[in-house]
């Protein structure tokens, strides 16, 4: 699942908890023209919000060689639009239930892909920082928003294919994203990089609009802001939770901080290989689509924290194996790293709804937010300690985060061993930990 895959949940829980004022007659089911419309508009948001938001990841090195960048300074291209959304969803997730779905999926698209037609013409960095964070922000609309929209219009029968096919065009859309603007780049430079990411998810934008059903079941709510504070205050008071936040957080700094390093190093000795080459290598995002639905089937053979062992343990090998100056084992190893953050992420964010036994939504939001802050820094701080130490100071940056992940799982096994042994708590409550 891409980083921002699972990440899309936000509200999936609350909604599926409101049946009552739903008729399941008339919402969108198999074989329904309309079903198939909302399937392949959220596919089309999905692919334009992930295009967007990691459209400059794949063309650091480019940057860098044009504006005259240290790999840290390119970094924060990509590490403003995350961070941008990360403070965006809890406002985004708000106005949603204010304002209805569609339309703030629509403003969100629509302002974000009107941004990154702007974005070929920044004069120079700071301008295309900012407008790369103001991007995220808007952005931060659709992953806030979709799965609630799928909830309240999909027919439970069919809610979870319909949520898979939204997940595969984040995939999509966030490995396309990366590899498009990373290709042309390649070839015509970073200006027309971003100008072919802009043109695909500006056509995205416009096929999710032409194809979105009207929401029939949304009831708008008032913005409550001291009901929100005293539900996010709950959450960031639970120790199980904060431990899950913790988990998504050092798995994602991995995640940015391979990721906007590995560019530099492919095209550098010894491997010396072509920028057009170095970009493909985001091709290997796939193998996170595969150890996502299998992180599943290992929770429920080795539980939670056995699964968080193994994807902990993944990574870790990743990352050792990748410190070897040979091609081969630099691309196993990233295999490596990918599953592992993938399975460890799939976990993580999974368990959040069911510890959270209310206000799942801001549950998921804040692991969402923790998510993408992780994104931030690990990228930013990775692309520095690649900038003075080389891909040894990016690894060791990794290996720290999957360091603090290991102690962190520890401590929830030790909590409920604790726990067990005075006869405290429900099992699933412990594995949750």
């Amino acid at each position: 699942m891409q980083p921002s895959s699972t990440g899309a949940s936000l509200a999936t829980s609350d909604a599926l908890a409101q049946p009552a004022v739903l008729r399941e007659d008339d919402r969108h089911r198999p074989g329904q023209r309309s079903f198939r419309r909302a399937n392949l508009a959220l596919f089309a948001a999905g692919i334009a919000t992930f295009v967007l938001l990691y459209s400059t990841q794949g063309l650091l090195p480019v940057l860098s060689g044009d504006l005259g960048l240290t790999p840290g300074q390119a970094s924060w291209t990509a590490s403003a639009a995350t961070l941008g959304l990360a403070l965006g969803l809890l406002p985004a997730s708000a106005l949603s239930d204010r304002y209805g779905r569609t339309a703030v999926m629509t403003a969100s698209t629509l302002a974000a892909a009107a941004l990154a037609l702007a974005l070929p013409f920044a004069p120079d960095l700071t301008t295309l920082v900012v407008l790369r964070a103001l991007q995220g922000a808007a952005l931060a609309g659709l992953p806030a928003t979709a799965m609630a929209y799928l909830a309240e219009e999909v027919h439970p029968s069919a809610l979870a294919s319909a949520m898979g096919l939204y997940v595969a065009g984040n995939s999509i859309g966030g490995m396309g994203g990366r590899l498009l603007s990373g290709w042309v780049a390649a070839g015509f430079g970073w200006r027309w990089g971003l100008a072919a990411s802009a043109a695909l998810a500006l056509l995205a934008v416009l096929a999710f609009r032409l194809l979105i059903p009207a929401a029939r079941h949304f009831a708008p709510a008032p913005v409550d802001a001291r009901a929100l504070a005293r539900t996010v205050g709950r959450h960031l008071r639970n120790p199980l939770l904060l431990r899950l936040y913790a988990l998504g957080l050092l798995f994602m700094a991995v995640f940015g901080a391979v990721y906007n390093t590995i560019g530099y190093r492919l095209i550098a000795a010894p491997f010396h290989l072509p920028e057009s080459v170095a970009a493909s290598i985001f091709v290997v995002y796939l193998v996170g689509t595969a150890t996502s639905a299998a992180a599943g089937r290992l929770a429920g053979r080795l539980g939670r924290r056995g699964a968080l062992y193994v994807a902990i343990g993944t990574t870790a090998a990743g990352l050792l194996l990748s410190l070897a100056d040979s091609l081969l084992a630099a691309l196993l190893g990233l295999v490596l790293i990918t599953a592992g953050f993938f399975a460890g992420h799939a976990t993580a964010s999974s368990a959040v709804g069911r510890t959270a036994t209310e206000g799942r939504a801001q549950a998921s939001a804040l692991y969402l937010i923790a998510y993408y802050l992780g994104n931030s820094l690990g990228g930013t701080i990775g692309a520095d300690a690649y900038h003075a130490t080389g891909w040894p100071g990016a690894a060791t940056i990794g290996l720290t985060a999957m360091a603090l992940a290991a102690g962190v799982t520890l401590y929830a096994t030790h909590r409920a061993h604790a726990g067990a042994r005075r006869g405290e708590g429900l099992p699933g409550r412990l594995s949750a930990q």
